[in-house]
């Protein structure tokens, strides 16, 4: 049988003054990372034994 969910925790101080700013400034994945990801997914899947 499943655990309960916890409680998520509040933030408070810089915690919390941190984490407004950085929901306000999201910036977009570059190209670079993008692309850094799409290789690493493709890896990953090349070397994947799951049984379907």
């Amino acid at each position: 049988m499943a655990r309960q969910i916890a409680e998520t925790p509040i933030l408070f101080g810089e915690d919390a003054t941190r984490f407004l700013h950085d929901m306000e400034n999201i910036q977009p994945a570059s190209e670079e990372e993008k692309a850094q990801l799409s290789d690493a997914y493709a890896w990953m899947k090349s070397i994947a034994t799951f049984q379907m």
